[in-house]
């Protein structure tokens, strides 16, 4: 059996490629959630997994740690193997700010997720829209330099466009 792995990049220190054995072996906290589904209802899971300040705090991020504001600046971007993304702000998990509980989820109802790959869970969205599954990439980044502008969308502005 081949093991899922994610990278996790941007502004760290510590840079690296996991898999799902190197999150069982760090701390595992345990959430229940209720996810608000628009097309099957309440969906009622308990996922374990490592917490994912945990990961990212121990991976060196490159603020300023006697500037306690200078953490504001860093989003977390989050890729799935479906092509899923979420962005969240290191904000929402730091325990000096919104201190929200999301996992890097390594079982979803007792399964383990070794082939799937992580899932990203916050147990305080009410819809479970930034659940992601089988997590690729994780990149912190506080210049907000995620890439090249994407292509313009017929119907929309160009993010290029001046």
């Amino acid at each position: 059996m081949e093991l899922a792995e994610l990278a996790l990049t941007g502004d760290l220190v510590r840079p690296a490629r996991l898999t799902v054995p190197d999150l069982l072996r760090r701390p595992q906290h345990e959430v229940r959630v209720s996810f608000e589904c628009a097309t099957s209802g309440v969906q009622h899971h308990r996922f374990t997994g490592p917490r994912l300040y945990d990961l990212l705090a121990d991976a060196g991020p490159v603020f300023d740690p006697a500037r306690r504001k200078d953490r504001l600046r860093f989003l977390i971007a989050v890729t799935g193997t479906d092509g899923h993304r979420a962005l969240l702000s290191w904000a929402e998990i730091d325990p000096d700010f919104a201190d929200a509980p999301v996992l890097l989820a390594v079982t979803a109802d007792g399964i383990p997720l070794d082939a799937a790959g992580p899932q990203l869970v916050l147990p305080q969205d009410r819809c479970g829209g930034r659940h992601i599954s089988g997590i690729t990439a994780i990149r912190v980044d506080g210049g907000y330099g995620f890439g090249a502008p994407l292509p313009a969308t017929p119907g929309r502005a160009s993010a290029a466009a001046p």
